[in-house]
């Protein structure tokens, strides 16, 4: 046997074979919100499964996807920092230009 044909010990293994564990149930879908700002597609699910109830937000730019998990117990303190930051957001004055500040000739 050649050296590099050998069995690795970091090789992955099944993680539900015949260990006697059963596969995780699905996630469960309780309500699905889509958000649509400039170019950019937000869907938010409020989802269970049996460890409990979380928020998945899902980015989708052009195809690409990122997403985030909340777990429920920290909904109300995002919403509390999400409306904290829409209100700054409102009455700080928007940036002038992409960045560049302009100066007085």
């Amino acid at each position: 046997m050649i050296s590099n044909e050998r069995p690795s010990p970091f090789r992955s293994r099944p993680a539900y074979g015949n260990s006697g564990r059963s596969a995780p149930s699905p996630d469960v879908t309780l309500r699905t919100e889509r958000l649509q700002v400039e170019r950019k597609t937000f869907i938010l699910a409020l989802k269970e499964n049996p460890r409990g109830r979380f928020l998945r937000i899902t980015e989708d730019v052009g195809g690409r996807r990122d997403a985030i998990i909340i777990p429920a117990p920290g909904l109300r303190e995002l919403a509390r920092v999400v409306e904290a930051l829409a209100r700054v957001a409102e009455e700080s004055p928007p940036p002038s230009g992409n960045g560049a500040q302009e100066s007085a000739s």
